[in-house]
């Protein structure tokens, strides 16, 4: 599979703009939104395609980045992964072929332009999504990444689409929900919000996308 270009990530090329300081806002939150429990391994996710959930997990992972942590972000969406376009790497080698046993974790991680972040990029799309996430070699992985990780961030498939977000919160130690605010429905957030609860997901915060300019206006004009 040729390269492609790569995607912009505005806590990268902007860290100044207020956006970049929303994800900021965001890591610091989450660092708090789980006292009595490591957040080492975070999922985030959405109810359906097109919230943001892929753009809010690039910039976290840049913000945790920016602040010294070694981070890696966990390309899971074997359905339509984009990790490896974002950051311009080779998908050839990916997560499927550890979970395959064809290859190590240390062969398909990759290293990225941005200081101490790492991409496991998803490999080819396998035929049986769901039963690799929830194989026991997903398990020995993820204890592999936490054991080199500050923080793991995973990258999975919408809730309401595939059962394959169910079967990677049982394994993370909590699970961001992003919503778009102009697009979805509110049943479709509860619809999201009660499968995860109903495999006991840790959902340790929800995010609101696409809100009105309005609402960070006046952050905004305090960090001038």
């Amino acid at each position: 599979m040729s390269q492609t270009e790569a995607r912009p990530i505005i806590t990268d090329l902007n860290p100044m703009s207020p956006i970049s300081e929303a994800y900021r806002t965001l890591r610091t939150n989450l660092q708090f939104a789980s006292v009595d429990r490591t957040l080492q391994l975070l999922m985030v996710t959405s109810a359906s395609p097109r919230e943001g959930k892929t753009t809010t997990i690039n910039n976290l992972a840049v913000a945790y980045a920016q602040s010294e942590k070694s981070v890696i972000l966990v390309d899971a969406d074997l359905r339509k992964p984009t990790a490896h376009q974002t950051y311009n790497l080779s998908n050839r080698c990916g997560l499927t072929n550890v979970l395959t046993g064809q290859a190590a974790a240390a062969d398909a991680i990759k290293e990225t332009q941005i200081s101490h972040l790492s991409v496991l990029p998803s490999g080819l799309i396998p035929p049986n999504p769901s039963e690799l996430l929830g194989s026991r070699k997903m398990d020995q992985l993820l204890e592999e990444l936490r054991s080199r990780f500050d923080i793991v961030l995973i990258d999975t498939p919408p809730v309401l689409a595939v059962s394959d977000a169910q079967v990677m919160a049982t394994r993370c130690d909590g699970v961001l929900l992003v919503v778009n605010a102009r697009s979805v429905k509110r049943q479709q957030a509860v619809k999201a919000r009660d499968a995860l609860q109903f495999v006991q997901a840790n959902i340790v915060g929800v995010m609101l996308n696409q809100t009105s300019s309005r609402d960070v206006g006046a952050y905004y004009e305090y960090s001038q």
